[in-house]
């Protein structure tokens, strides 16, 4: 922490735009009204559906399968961030070596090994932030499993079924919406690496994955695809 009085300019300010790259575009997503047609918010009309849906079956198998699906892919993240995680714990015990890389490469500052230090801290504090929000996001698909064992049967109108589908939608919503936090913070992991080179790769690096995010929530084939009529 000796370090951060060190700081130029530049630093600050690409690590000012990282942030609000971050928390801006999580809340514009997630919870503004220009963001309310995005992929993010599309997918939770199609998860009721399919929560109605799963209640009009008597055999539920099917269902059971698809969320086992989903939680294979976050268990499949999960598991790879503790690597990362560790490979980056790694790397702060061989800051030297690392200095002695870097001061090889074009463009690159990484500084002293207290400067480097806090680099890399970022990049680990993005992919622990990654990594708490696939566990939780696991878990919130275990409690789906349970909702739907213990899902009544009926068809949409019928007293209490209309409540159940939106119980059960609304914990699909919050397990894939941790989810993709946790993609989110992968993105934001690697934007954060290009501190290492030079603070202007951060901002610039930021800047890109917001891009990259807009064009994948709100530009891309999937979601016309999700728009199309039913």
């Amino acid at each position: 922490m000796h370090a951060l009085p060190h700081l130029a300019a530049t630093d600050w300010v690409s690590l000012a735009l990282f942030f609000a790259c971050w928390a801006g575009y999580a809340w514009y997503s997630e919870h503004s009204q220009w963001g309310a047609g995005g992929l993010i918010r599309t997918s939770q009309n199609y998860r009721l559906t399919w929560a109605q849906r799963m209640l009009e079956r008597e055999i539920r198998v099917t269902d059971s399968t698809l969320i086992g699906n989903l939680m294979s892919s976050v268990s499949f993240y999960a598991n790879t961030t503790i690597y990362i995680i560790a490979g980056l714990v790694a790397a702060l015990g061989a800051a030297d070596k690392l200095i002695n890389f870097t001061a090889e490469l074009p463009f690159a500052s990484a500084g002293n090994r207290e400067l480097l230090e806090i680099k890399l801290m970022l990049v680990l504090a993005s992919f622990v932030f990654a990594y708490f929000k696939f566990t939780w996001s696991l878990r919130q698909f275990n409690l789906l499993s349970i909702l739907v064992g213990a899902a009544p049967l009926g068809q949409a109108g019928e007293p209490g079924i209309d409540d159940y589908a939106r119980r059960v939608a609304g914990a699909n919503n919050l397990a894939g919406d941790d989810f993709n936090r946790g993609i989110r913070a992968y993105y934001f992991g690697l934007a954060a690496s290009g501190w290492l080179l030079h603070p202007a790769a951060l901002g610039a690096l930021s800047v890109i994955v917001v891009i990259i995010l807009f064009r994948r929530d709100y530009r891309s084939p999937a979601l016309q695809l999700l728009r199309e009529p039913q």
